[in-house]
């Protein structure tokens, strides 16, 4: 596919033209796993995985610290089975007053960490926030151009927090765990977006979805890649978007790369490797359809991704009634 159409539907007035870059070149790729990994399971046992791994959006330039590109055919099989198990868990144990979910509104709560009041320290107005949720809805509706979702977004609440010592946000340090232990609210049903100067030149990362819902639950996104940001080439509103499907269960359109199953969804095209700015007409597995430059999960400009797919929008919704519906 070529190019976004017409963004005028999406972009409203007051995006920003700035030549301002981010610099990117020292940021880290793909699924940071934690340092357990998961868990290895007794034989006949479907353990949850032990540990969150987060899902990192970057920049072409960047490079991992750890080298974990994206997870491991092991780690994605561990994963499908925990889905499994989640779907058996709710099937059997439920009361008959939870049933599945065709439709979902999510709320959020952003949290705006803040080294001081300044812009420049992280103090971003409400308007890029209320921006960022309407870019989430129009994205997860299909109205952007591709398939509609069952999920929408309503803020509930912003938080600002002024304290330097979590600022910027450094992906897995004791910082990041003390401040989503102490600020994350509401249950698993509740999406919790931290905002700030991340370390790393990193755009954002995710947590995918667990069974037990732990404090680092959520994800974390590059302020000025909000609409109307500093972030250029990323700064429409994508990053929110793209963490928002690893949240909900989505992998990197390239995981896997040529081979085995994939991102696990049949619609999306196999590609070998993160596409960057917008390659159209790049196609880097044999098999058929060229790469899908244009998806929400891959890495490319926020002005050239628009869209979800059918089979996306399905998995987010089972692993939705699996892990996160109340």
């Amino acid at each position: 596919m070529g190019p976004r159409p017409n963004l005028l539907t999406r972009r409203t007035a007051g995006v920003a033209t700035s030549t301002l870059a981010l610099l990117l070149s020292t940021a880290a790729v793909g699924v940071v796993p934690a340092a357990s990994a998961f868990s290895a399971a007794p034989a006949g046992v479907c353990a949850e995985p032990a540990d969150t791994h987060a899902d990192a959006r970057v920049a072409k330039g960047g490079h991992a610290k750890l080298d974990p590109n994206h997870l491991t055919a092991k780690q994605v099989r561990e994963r499908a089975a925990d889905l499994a198990a989640a779907q058996r868990e709710r099937a059997n144990f439920r009361t008959g007053a939870v049933t599945p979910l065709a439709t979902v509104t999510i709320p959020v709560v952003v949290h705006v960490i803040q080294e001081n009041s300044t812009r420049a320290g992280g103090n971003i107005p409400d308007s890029l926030i209320n921006q960022q949720i309407s870019v989430l809805n129009q994205s997860y509706s299909g109205s952007t151009g591709g398939a509609a979702t069952a999920f929408s977004f309503q803020l509930t609440k912003i938080n600002r927090v002024t304290n330097p010592s979590w600022y910027p946000i450094v992906q897995g340090s004791s910082a990041e765990r003390s401040m989503k232990t102490s600020l994350r609210t509401g249950g698993k049903n509740t999406l919790n977006m931290y905002l700030g100067e991340l370390s790393d030149g990193l755009l954002g990362w995710a947590t995918f979805p667990k069974r037990k819902l732990d404090k680092m639950d959520g994800v974390v996104v590059l302020n000025e890649s909000l609409p109307g940001g500093t972030a250029t080439n990323y700064n429409q509103g994508d990053t929110g978007t793209h963490e928002i499907g690893h949240w909900l269960n989505l992998y990197h359109t390239f995981q896997g790369g040529c081979s085995g199953s994939g991102d696990s969804v049949s619609d999306t095209p196999a590609e070998a490797s993160p596409a960057y700015q917008c390659p159209t007409g790049r196609d880097t597995c044999s098999a058929s359809g060229k790469d899908p430059i244009t998806n929400f999960m891959d890495y490319t400009y926020d002005s050239c991704m628009y869209q979800f797919t059918a089979g996306q929008a399905s998995r987010m919704l089972t692993a939705w009634n699996a892990y996160r519906a109340a």
